[in-house]
């Protein structure tokens, strides 16, 4: 358990923009942050952070929170373990306890699955650097392939000791489940058996982008042609592959400050360049490039450099993966290692300059580097080179950008010896057929829209919908949170010709209780009951207060309110006053109130003139006074807001 002080420490520590932008790449604008949302798939970005109230806000999807929110929503962390990543992050020290096997089965189900790998990761690095199996095989082959020690605690790389199941009798001894054993893949259970699925291979494990563990890639050392040279860790709750690419974790860093991400195919590829001091390297991991993956860059850039071992059948066959990537509006290049070499070997046998220098100097656009690699397939042939524009023209299209799409046809015009006319022809057939094709896909995939009938009744739910207090509360909500601590003038309540200094957030729950009026939302009520009590101890909240308040649905409404979409110039450079918010306090304040209490009293005029259709004669009399109690009410406090808007 992390005290209140330890709390407060790390939610006032935590800077918003260097959390994010781990996950983010953030651009100034004014004085907030701009950037692609991580939670939702956007083009244009609307999701913003800003700085100075230390919270994230997207416009699109209405996502909102401080540091910890944004850990828990991004990476699924508990609350707790979001609070330990920022303490780990700035440097706040929290004493941990070591759990114990009873702790460990009350985790939820993800943290478990988490936590086992986490575990099982620390296992094998022992079993490598500390057994003697594990020194003599294990890291003698990470040693042989030129790995330093420093890299490999950094990739966390393993060995897991050749025993069937070595690994899960350890696990079992501490409290670990057997069930979750299975769902990670860590250990195969049969009817007949119980083993571990890694035995006697070297491992390689998986993170996601803040570094927690979603599974593992173990190499066999074995030279038998019936051993599968790499086994994976199967899809679970925490890891999906499509979704993964090997090495983001340490990588994100440098792709953001280079705006560029390489990609490899294998996890020595991503191991020996970042030895070669290229760091912004990931690997898919063998499989064809994937959405998930091409979004998972491009929250850190638009520039993809992709490195091929040389293998024209292999670059041909990840042509679909590439043109996924032109489709979400990046950038693409190719690097070609020379015959007989590939990433990991090249790093290997070339200084760190020479290796950056090559892939400098041979990166190819694209599109320039197909059209030549099938250009020399086709050779004489005409009807090659007519499956072959078709080919180039189907890339071409997917680029969103008209003007890039424009220079490509161009060039390719150019190179082909073409009518440049004839590409820009079938360019604009190719991209109806997909438009077309995405417009059947999407209406096929509306849903109905069934609009119940509403039933007549004097009863029915939906009577006093325009009765609804909900907007008015949110705003009362909103400036206790953003004003509440501000003194205004208000009259005095005996002395209505003085007025006296209040709080904003005093004068509001005192009127609120004065007419013991209760919030129709629960959440609502929850933030108006902090404050009654924050007042009752003399502490007026402030508004980063709620922002960093321990309860994460205040914090999250909080940030939600306070974030602002745009900016407001400085129009007094140029002598124009812009009326504010701030300078109509008095009158929004009392508008929200007031208005509030209109509300409920409508809606007892409503309830009251049911009661009378309906009662006996003998009952009308008592009902008629309480509801000409209520007209006068409803009058005077009309009159109220009508003076306080004109005003």
């Amino acid at each position: 358990m992390i005290d209140k002080t330890t709390i407060q420490e790390i939610l006032e520590t935590a800077r918003i923009e260097e959390v994010v932008g781990e996950f983010v790449t953030l651009k100034k604008r004014g004085v907030n942050l701009l950037g692609l949302c991580p939670f939702h798939d956007e083009k244009t970005p609307s999701f913003t952070v800003s700085p100075s109230k230390g919270i994230f806000k997207c416009f699109g999807c209405d996502k909102a929170g401080n540091s910890v929110k944004f850990l828990m929503e991004h990476e699924k962390f508990s609350y707790p373990e979001a609070l330990k990543y920022l303490a780990k992050k700035f440097n706040i020290e929290i004493t941990e306890e070591e759990q114990t096997p009873e702790q460990i089965k009350l985790l939820n189900e993800k943290e478990s699955l988490f936590h086992l790998n986490s575990f099982a990761a620390k296992f094998f690095t022992k079993n490598l650097l500390e057994t003697e199996e594990g020194k003599a095989i294990g890291l003698s082959y990470f040693k042989e392939r030129g790995f330093r020690e420093d890299t490999i605690k950094k990739f966390q790389l393993g060995y897991a000791i050749n025993k069937w199941d070595h690994f899960t009798k350890h696990a079992l001894s501490q409290g670990y489940n057997l069930e979750h054993l299975k769902q990670t893949g860590l250990s195969v259970v049969t009817e007949s058996s119980t083993f571990d699925r890694f035995k006697g291979r070297v491992l390689f494990p998986i993170s996601n982008v803040s570094g927690r563990i979603l599974g593992f890639g173990g190499r066999t050392l074995e030279t038998g042609k019936k051993v599968a040279k790499y086994v994976n860790s199967p899809e679970s709750e925490i890891y999906h592959k499509s979704l993964v690419l090997y090495g983001i974790d340490v990588a994100k860093n440098s792709i953001i400050s280079n705006d560029n991400c390489f990609l490899v195919e294998g996890y020595t590829d991503v191991i020996s360049l970042h030895q070669a001091g290229v760091e912004n390297v990931v690997a898919s991991s063998g499989t064809a490039l994937t959405p998930g993956q091409i979004k998972l860059v491009r929250r850190y850039t638009s520039n993809i450099t992709i490195l091929y071992d040389g293998d024209a059948a292999g670059i041909k066959a990840s042509f679909r993966g590439i043109d996924l990537i032109l489709e979400q509006g990046m950038q693409v290049k190719i690097v070609l290692f020379p015959d007989g070499e590939d990433p990991d070997s090249f790093a290997r046998n070339h200084r760190s300059s020479e290796v950056q220098q090559f892939i400098t100097n041979t990166a190819s656009n694209f599109i320039y580097f197909k059209t030549n690699l099938l250009l020399k397939d086709a050779g004489g042939d005409p009807v090659k080179k007519a499956s072959l524009i078709k080919e180039i023209v189907g890339s071409i299209a997917l680029i969103p950008d008209q003007i890039i799409r424009g220079v490509y046809v161009k060039e390719c015009a150019a190179s082909m010896e073409m009518d440049e006319i004839t590409l820009i022809n079938e360019l604009n057939r190719v991209r109806r057929n997909n438009y077309n094709k995405k417009l059947k896909e999407r209406s096929g995939q509306e849903a109905q829209t069934v609009i119940q009938p509403v039933l007549p009744g004097i009863e029915s739910k939906v009577d006093f919908d325009y009765l609804s207090s909900a907007p008015i509360e949110k705003d009362i909500i909103r400036l206790l949170m953003a004003y509440g601590n501000q003194e205004i003038l208000f009259s005095d309540d005996d002395s209505k010709s003085e007025e006296v200094g209040w709080d904003i957030a005093s004068w509001i729950v005192k009127n609120i209780q004065m007419d013991d009026l209760s919030f129709g939302s629960d959440l609502h009520q929850k933030i108006f009951s902090v404050v009654s009590h924050e007042l009752d101890v003399d502490h007026i909240p402030e508004p980063q207060f709620y922002l960093n308040h321990s309860d994460i649905e205040i914090a999250e409404l909080a940030a939600g309110m306070l974030a602002t979409k745009y900016e407001l110039n400085d129009w007094g450079r140029v002598k124009v006053r812009v009326v504010k918010e701030e300078d109509r306090l008095k009158i929004a304040v009392v508008q929200s109130v007031f208005s509030l209490k209109l509300r409920e009293i409508e809606k007892l005029f409503e309830k009251n003139l049911r009661k009378m259709k309906t009662a006996p004669a003998d009952e009308i009399e008592p009902l008629l006074v309480a509801q000409r109690n209520l007209m006068k009410k409803k009058n005077l406090l009309s009159a109220e807001l009508d003076r306080i808007v004109l005003r």
